[in-house]
């Protein structure tokens, strides 16, 4: 099958929510177990509401174990990099594409500047071109 449907899965990392404080997202494995096939293309997508105050500084991180995270190298990545989100940048959607070949991806955020609001948003992983369609969806 070679339509979006059967070789899209969408993940969360970083669920919908306001944001005043640093949070890790959640591990997403690129290597789903319920459709037991490698995802051979990973797209982080970050959609930001309205940030109000605070600055929020995203990464995306890799691990081959989703237990030691590291950030990933620049030039793994391309496309979007997010910038610190603040009041001026906000209600934007940023694309990057994840080039590099860990197991599992996830987006975090670092908050400083004591935000008593924070920022609306949220990460997700898109993966694409499975060794092996069609893709079961949850």
């Amino acid at each position: 099958m070679r339509d979006i449907y059967s070789n899209v899965l969408v993940k969360a990392s970083l669920k919908p929510a306001l944001r005043a404080a640093t949070a890790n997202g959640t591990g997403v494995d690129r290597a789903d177990g319920s459709n037991a096939s490698m995802f051979q293309d990973a797209l982080i997508v970050l959609n930001t509401g309205t940030v109000t105050d605070g600055t929020h500084t995203i990464t995306i991180e890799d691990s081959d174990d989703n237990s030691s995270f590291a950030t990933v190298a620049a030039g793994y990545l391309e496309g979007d990099t997010p910038p610190a989100l603040i009041t001026s940048n906000d209600e934007t959607v940023y694309e990057t594409r994840y080039t590099g070949g860990k197991r599992y991806l996830r987006v975090v955020t670092t908050v400083t500047g004591s935000p008593s609001t924070g920022g609306l948003y949220s990460a997700e992983v898109v993966l694409s071109n499975p060794r092996r369609a069609a893709v079961v969806h949850p």
